[in-house]
């Protein structure tokens, strides 16, 4: 069971290295020790990864990765911290970026929309309209329901 789950690398390292899941439902989660864990995902699990590292002179790095666990036989991407790999979504790496990431999460939630249920597409649009500088469109209810009509049945 172990082999087809996607494994999540979580750390905390106070001032240092912050790893952490803004979203996402992990089949399971171990504590290795004080300062990290991991997460595992079950296939086509969405979850969303916020990495920051920082030093005495401020933040060094921040990223927002939105991906989704691969099935077994499944085309993946590699991405550090995540094993074997998944399906990259969205992955932002500068804080206006990572900001507005975060506000469009907000947004979602705000509806009432779980974002780990937002079509997948979605948030490739994003990554592609954050990427252009362009203006990104909302995730309305509507487009929930449309979503959700046109997903095959399980």
């Amino acid at each position: 069971m172990s082999q087809s789950l996607t494994r999540v690398a979580l750390v905390f390292v106070p001032e240092k290295r912050n790893v952490w899941l803004r979203f996402g439902r992990p089949a399971r989660e171990t504590i290795i020790d004080t300062q990290r864990r991991t997460a595992l995902f079950n296939p086509d699990s969405v979850f969303c990864r916020i990495r920051w590292e920082g030093n005495a002179y401020g933040t060094v790095l921040w990223q927002l990765t939105v991906a989704q666990a691969a099935a077994p036989g499944d085309t993946l991407q590699r991405i550090a911290g995540i094993v074997p790999g998944a399906a990259l979504l969205l992955h932002v790496g500068t804080a206006g970026k990572v900001q507005a990431a975060l506000r469009l999460i907000d947004a979602i939630e705000a509806t009432r929309i779980d974002p780990v249920d937002v079509a997948p597409s979605y948030w490739r649009m994003v990554h592609n309209r954050l990427a252009a500088r362009a203006e990104v469109s909302l995730y309305t209810p509507d487009r929930h329901a449309a979503y959700l009509l046109r997903r095959p049945l399980v």
